[in-house]
Order: structure tokens, then sequence, then C-alpha cells
């Protein structure tokens, strides 16, 4: 018995390979939901291609994941809210085949949007859609005429009201969850699968939760294991009950009241952070 569990086990994933395989990249890997992805997909004997600015902390992690799950591992520091950023990582990988690509990395910026810097709210959009839009046509063009592969975009369940204090982040969520879901549809029929993953809370470096909000919180591991299990199956799912209910009582309640709904369960974090 525990070996024909053992033999499915391994057929699943060795499924997942031929799929999403043999590269998967992975932006703001250096950390939190990225970090996960990189991990779990080292698990499913996927090699990796882990983007992030902090290259120390993408050295440490892809030498532990090569010592652990004896995969290939390619490093490429680049900063996504730089314009000319595509160039860097493609000259670092044109010897690789990405099969999944992970559109992890972003970042929010709290408080009303015309007393943030135009330059801050400018880096938020390359880093959250601008990155993720050139990264998905550029490898979904490749996966197209391979006919097989896999993105995951990183939305959010803001994505599905209008929160102040982080109003073009959750516009940026919105945004990344239309992108994944259209191009899902669109590239359906070549075989490429493609997801929309929205998190609530989560607990990562993204942001110092409060006790109250870090009681609602999910850690990582189960999140992306979700993300992982449906690629293939839907356009978007969204972890955890509460969050699950959150996101669907938006379909039959007015905007305004979505709108408030959601400023009060984020508003201790905003403060806090």
């Amino acid at each position: 018995m525990v070996n024909v569990y053992i033999d499915r086990r391994f057929r699943k994933m060795n499924n997942f390979k031929q799929k999403y395989g043999p590269w998967a990249l992975v932006t703001g890997a250096s950390s939190g939901i990225g970090s996960e992805f990189a991990k779990q997909l080292a698990a499913k004997s996927l090699n990796l291609i882990l983007v992030a600015r902090r290259e120390d902390r993408l050295n440490t992690l892809a030498a532990d994941l090569k010592k652990e799950y004896s995969i290939e591992t390619r490093v490429v520091p680049a900063d996504l809210s730089k314009e000319d950023f595509l160039p860097d990582i493609k000259s670092s990988i044109s010897d690789l085949e990405v099969g999944i690509l992970i559109n992890n990395a972003g970042f929010t910026k709290t408080g009303p949007l015309v007393e943030n810097t135009l330059e801050d709210e400018l880096k938020l959009l390359h880093v959250n859609c601008r990155a993720p839009l050139i990264l998905a046509h550029e490898y979904g063009r490749q996966m197209k005429e391979r006919q097989k592969g896999g993105m995951i975009f990183l939305a959010s369940t803001v994505a599905f009201a209008a929160v102040s204090s982080w109003t073009n982040y959750c516009a940026s969520k919105a945004y990344d969850l239309m992108l994944a879901e259209g191009l899902a549809v669109e590239l359906k029929k070549y075989g490429v699968d493609v997801l929309a993953l929205c998190p609530g809370f989560t607990r990562t470096e993204f942001i110092e939760l409060p006790k109250i909000t870090n009681a609602m919180a999910m850690d990582v591991e189960p999140v992306v294991k979700l993300a992982l299990k449906k690629l293939g199956k839907t356009r978007f799912t969204v972890p955890g009950l509460f969050n699950k209910f959150a996101t669907f009582s938006t379909r039959w309640q007015p905007r305004a009241l979505n709108s408030f709904i959601y400023k009060q369960v984020i508003n201790p974090a905003q403060h806090f952070n």
C-alpha cells in the first residue's frame, strides 16, 4: 500500500515536471511567497531561475535547494522597477527553457495617493504590473510555440475591492487578476495554463502584522501549495475560507460597501506598517 502511494506521488510529480519543466522562473524569490514557490517547485524536481534584488539571499536559497533537492539553479539579480530589466534576465538565461513563470514580485505603498511621491507610485506600477506583463509576453510566446507551460500571477484579495491608502496597490492587483484571467483564455488552446493567485494576509516580510490581523493571516506553505494544485484547473484561486467568503461576498454587495468592509479589515495593518 505504501509503495502504491509513493508510486502515485512520483508519477504526479513527474507529470508536473513534464508539463512545466525543466526550468521555473520565480521573481521576488528572495523571501516570502516567492521563496516558498522556489522550495515547492524544487521539491517537484524543477530547476530554478531565482530573480530578485538581494543577490546574497538568492545565493543562499539556491545553495540550500541544490543541496536538498539535487536541482540546478541560476541566480539573476535584477530590479524589476527599472525600465531595462529584461535584457539582463534574457542574457543570463538564454540557454534555458522556461517552463513555468511565477510572477510573484510586488510591493505596496501605504498612504493617500496624492501624498505619496509620484516616483514611488510609478515604481509600484513597474514592479506590480509592467514587469509581469513584460515577462508574460516574453516567455508566454515561447510556451505557446512549445505548446506547453504555465504562468502564475500573484494578485490579492484586494483585487476585488478598492481600499483607501492602498489605492494604487489595489488597482495594480486588479490588473494582475484581469491579465491572468485573460491570458488563461487566450493560451489554453496552446496547452499553456495561467492562474491568478489571490491571497489575503500572509505571514511574510511584505508587511508586519498586528496581532488582530496576524490571527487572520495564513502561512506561505498552504498558499503556494494551493496555487500549484490549481494551476491548469481554474483561472484564479483564493486561499483560505475567510478569504474565499470575503471575495465571494463582493459579487452581491454594493461596491462602496465592499470598500468599507475591506478598509476595516486592512486598516490595522496599514497603520501598523
